[in-house]
């Protein structure tokens, strides 16, 4: 069988060292009250707090190791804490390894569990399970800053994933900057169906808004190639978009794109959904984004669209199901935050 190209999976990982308003649930309840994006939080049981409870726990060996100034550059990288990939180590020691206390980890797997909602973390430690050989054994983390001192983030990398959190230090960026999630269920090359993959029903559901197109509209939301896979830099509000503008849909298929949105946002905690619609809000919605499906790559050839995009002048969610799932986001209030390059 004809194996698909993957180069950063393909190549291991290096050693060195985030209705509309409707579907995003309680996080547009609490908008009003939310924190500035900017202004670094730490609140009691948050995954900050536990960043900072192990920033402080850290050896002054370890912290050379793992901890980098907010602005870091490295070399060869560019800003680090900005950084995100498909497969890679962030810094060379594992979490599960010597390197750390046991008390060290436990602290780290507070941090990743308040990351996420509380319902997806199972299914997240599946996904880690299937990827990499459970959590921690082949994922590692970095410190940008330090907590309670100002700006700071802590991110978390390793195959398939790039998740952070910053208290909000990260000015006008949603997640504290791109993210990504992935999942190779059951082998490099999932069946057209991705049989047990945690993150193939948000695929489904962006089918659905497919499903309630008309010819005309299917004939404009339909796109011929996928772009490179890491290319979620923002185009602007002058930008040449893909796909059908969701401005042109009938007030049900809005409601489709809608539950999209909130399919997307579910496995992410509460402050970050709440982020995410915040930073929407102020590009002006929904409705300037554009929706698009892309005919390559479309495995078993049944129409049920594998890679498929939502983007917008600073807003970049595209899921990749082909050879198996990689998703890239990028989101931010506005459209010069440029921290992707």
């Amino acid at each position: 069988m004809h194996r698909a190209s993957c180069p950063d999976c393909d190549r291991g990982l290096p050693l060195d060292r985030r209705h509309f308003l409707a579907a995003t649930g309680a996080a547009v309840a609490t908008a009003a009250a939310a924190p500035v994006l900017g202004a670094p939080t730490i609140k009691p049981g948050s995954a900050e707090s536990y960043v900072k409870k192990l920033y402080e726990s850290l050896t002054p060996e370890q912290k050379k190791v793992i901890c980098f100034d907010w602005d870091y550059v490295d070399p060869h990288r560019g800003l680090l804490r900005a950084r995100v990939q498909n497969n890679w180590r962030i810094t060379p020691p594992a979490v599960r390894s010597r390197f750390y206390t046991k008390d060290q980890q436990d602290l780290i797997r507070a941090i990743f569990e308040r990351i996420y909602s509380p319902d997806w973390v199972s299914k997240i430690d599946k996904q880690l399970q299937d990827d990499a050989g459970g959590w921690g054994r082949r994922h590692s983390i970095a410190i940008f800053g330090q907590p309670g001192q100002g700006n700071f983030e802590f991110v978390f990398t390793g195959r398939h994933i790039t998740i952070r959190c910053d208290g909000n230090s990260a000015e006008h960026v949603a997640f504290g900057g791109p993210i990504f999630y992935g999942h190779a269920a059951r082998g490099f090359n999932e069946a057209p169906d991705h049989p047990g993959n945690v993150f193939w029903p948000q695929a489904l559901e962006a089918n659905k808004v497919w499903a309630v197109l008309d010819g005309k509209q299917r004939r404009k939301a339909l796109v011929d190639r996928s772009p490179r896979e890491s290319a979620v830099a923002f185009r602007g509000e002058k930008g040449s978009y893909p796909g059908i503008p969701i401005a042109e849909l009938t007030a049900d298929q809005k409601q489709a794109v809608q539950k999209v949105l909130q399919k997307l946002l579910e496995p992410f905690r509460q402050v970050d959904r709440q982020e995410v619609v915040e930073c929407l809000q102020a590009q002006g919605g929904l409705d300037q984004c554009h929706l698009a499906f892309y005919k390559d790559h479309d495995l078993g050839g049944d129409q049920v669209w594998d890679n498929w995009r939502l983007e917008g002048p600073a807003f970049v969610w595209y899921f990749r199901g082909a050879p198996h799932v990689h998703v890239w986001v990028n989101v931010a209030s506005r459209p010069d935050v440029k921290i992707v390059t």
